[in-house]
């Protein structure tokens, strides 16, 4: 099984990619798609389009986890994420890849067992959960591996809850 996470954005959306080896969860992969300021708005939502549809292509994950919007002071802003998490949404079920969504609390809830927890905890405990030395040098990629194992706990706890009488 493989799991695409995406951190949405416009200007760096953050990606990685999991998958269950035995009964634990290994990274694949992981980065950022980056888009120039440079460019048009619809040209920005384009490339990434492009750029996740090249990721599926590339990993053929399973499901695709992307992170919900939750809250933001400027409008604008939650609409241009909002619109880029459109892309990313088609991209997903344009290449017949499943969806899930979380909330950031449900993610932060997932990781560290406490919805409000900092971004530095967030990031030791998914390079513990992946086995990743160091500190990902990336919030967004890790903040999408985040998502990824959110959605990978998510089948876990389907799967048991399933199977039990």
């Amino acid at each position: 099984m493989k799991i695409l996470g995406i951190d949405p954005g416009f200007g760096r959306i953050g990606w990685g990619v999991i998958e269950k080896r035995g009964s634990n969860w290994h990274v694949v992969d992981f980065g950022c798609i980056e888009t120039s300021a440079k460019l048009e708005f619809v040209e920005r939502l384009a490339q990434l389009h492009r750029e996740v549809v090249d990721l599926i292509k590339k990993y053929k994950p399973e499901l695709m986890a992307v992170e919900e919007l939750f809250f933001f002071k400027n409008v604008t802003t939650a609409i241009q994420v909002g619109q880029a998490r459109g892309a990313i949404l088609l991209a997903a079920v344009n290449n017949g890849v499943a969806v899930n969504e979380f909330t950031p609390l449900q993610i932060k809830q997932a990781m560290t067992g406490y919805g409000r927890a900092e971004k530095g905890q967030m990031q030791k405990m998914v390079a513990m959960l992946l086995g990743i030395k160091g500190k990902i040098k990336s919030d967004d990629a890790a903040d999408a591996l985040a998502v990824a194992l959110t959605a990978g706990q998510c089948l876990w706890v389907k799967r048991k809850i399933k199977n039990c009488r």
